[in-house]
């Protein structure tokens, strides 16, 4: 089973063990996500430790993502643990002042979000079940209207979908957070509630200022202002999560698909890979099969050209996360060779002078039949920019480090090695004959030099 959709697997509670690990990636997991909202540092590092220890087991590349929690706002505690009603209509007030909320009023702990709050922008709060307009602004308190919802308790997450806030990118707990993960060398990490690609800029130098490792940031789009920003995003980032999550609170859900489209072909035509995340299989939380919708969603990632698929809670708190990854893997390996669906496309290549020569090797493998492509890997660049053409003709990247090996298993269509001996002989025959392919033709990729041999 050759999937050329990549999943990329949430660890939690019910999938942080060896076996757990060893048995998802043997189901299909490509990359495991590492969430930073949760648990402390060095509980997560363990996760860490694990994944490359299983994949140093298998003799196999695993790519590993830190997801860091960003500046998540929620509003403050009231004075009891009963749910406070809200009327239509009514005004709610949200303050500096720290006591206990009532009825009429609660603690904002972001200062920064009282400075940025303007008259008419919406709250949406608890996921979006309740919207409130404000009516005033002073420099303590704003005042709202309630357009939606019955009730409010403490601590509830909020969402400002109209209102660009100044603040960092990173909260203290972020900073904290990658300080350690840093230690650890992950192949990514991932940025939550990016508005600007100077988000990216910033947390690209907080790494480089702390570690040479060449660790690669994906920006999550979570936020309306992020995709009005989404080029100049996904030009500072490595790669693209669409966190369909928060950004179906933020943005009318019926223009979420709409503006995944558009990201996914945005991140195609500046060759960056893109991860399609937020309840693709949540109803196998609690059940052992997906639901039609479910299978469908999986199914449109791969027909979109998305570089991978993403599990959330159904594999860090589900019943059976590596039963997850099998259903998810199986749908994927039957749409990615849906040749009826997806024929090769002319209307997809690129057509920019930058891709001019990763068009021609995608060409050259289709009109050809090649049977595969073979990147020697002297970095990522080569075969990211092959894959971004979506070319439906295995890759496989030989790579001379194994960093440069695991974050190409982000990658749509590559198959990476670690293997200093075979990068430094240049065979792309026994590169092949690795990986189970022993006639037809091949595209050979080494540095600027391309060549068609056939291999019988």
């Amino acid at each position: 089973m050759y999937n050329f959709t990549k999943i990329t697997a949430s660890i939690g509670p019910k999938s942080e063990s060896r076996k757990v690990i060893r048995d998802m990636v043997a189901a299909g997991a490509d990359v495991f996500r590492i969430n930073f909202s949760h648990d402390t540092g060095d509980v997560q590092g363990h996760k860490i430790d694990l994944i490359r220890d299983v994949a140093a087991e298998l003799g196999k590349p695993v790519g590993v993502i830190v997801d860091l929690q960003g500046p998540k706002h929620r509003i403050g505690d009231f004075e009891t643990e009963e749910k406070y009603p809200l009327r239509v209509g009514g005004k709610f007030t949200f303050d500096d002042d720290p006591t206990p909320g009532n009825a009429r009023r609660v603690y904002l702990p972001d200062t920064d979000v009282l400075k940025s709050l303007n008259v008419g922008d919406r709250i949406l709060l608890n996921d979006g079940k309740i919207e409130m307009t404000v009516d005033s602004v002073t420099k303590h308190k704003v005042v709202a209207t309630v357009v939606r919802g019955t009730e409010i308790w403490s601590r509830r997450g909020f969402n400002l979908p109209d209102t660009d806030v100044a603040t960092s990118i990173l909260t203290p707990k972020d900073r904290d957070d990658l300080e350690y993960a840093i230690t650890k060398k992950p192949d990514y990490v991932a940025v939550s509630f990016v508005q600007r690609g100077a988000d990216i800029a910033y947390v690209r130098e907080l790494i480089a200022a702390r570690t040479t490792h060449p660790i690669k940031i994906i920006a999550k789009i979570e936020r309306p202002n992020a995709v009005a920003r989404i080029e100049e995003i996904v030009s500072a980032a490595d790669g693209i999560m669409i966190a369909r999550g928060d950004l179906a609170v933020e943005v009318p859900f019926e223009e979420v698909p709409a503006i995944s489209r558009k990201i996914i072909r945005v991140c195609r035509m500046m060759n960056k890979p893109v991860i399609m995340a937020t309840q693709m299989m949540s109803s196998m939380v609690d059940a052992e099969f997906p639901t039609r919708a479910e299978i469908s969603d999986v199914a449109n990632a791969a027909y979109l050209r998305a570089d991978s698929t993403m599990t959330s809670e159904e594999t860090t708190i589900g019943i059976n996360p590596v039963n997850v990854i099998d259903k998810m893997a199986r749908i994927l390996s039957y749409c990615d060779a849906d040749t009826i669906a997806n024929p090769y496309d002319w209307s997809r290549v690129d057509n920019t002078p930058q891709n001019d020569w990763s068009r021609s090797v995608s060409s050259m493998a289709y009109l050809n039949h090649a049977v595969a492509i073979i990147v020697f890997a002297r970095d990522a660049d080569a075969a990211v920019q092959i894959s971004c053409r979506k070319p439906d003709i295995p890759i496989i990247a030989v790579c001379n480090d194994a960093v440069t090996a695991n974050q190409l298993c982000l990658l749509r269509g590559v198959s990476s090695v670690y293997d200093e001996q075979l990068y430094g002989m240049r065979d792309g025959f026994n590169s092949a004959r690795r990986f189970g392919i022993h006639n037809g033709k091949l595209v050979i990729v080494d540095d600027d030099k391309i060549s068609l041999r056939t291999l019988d």
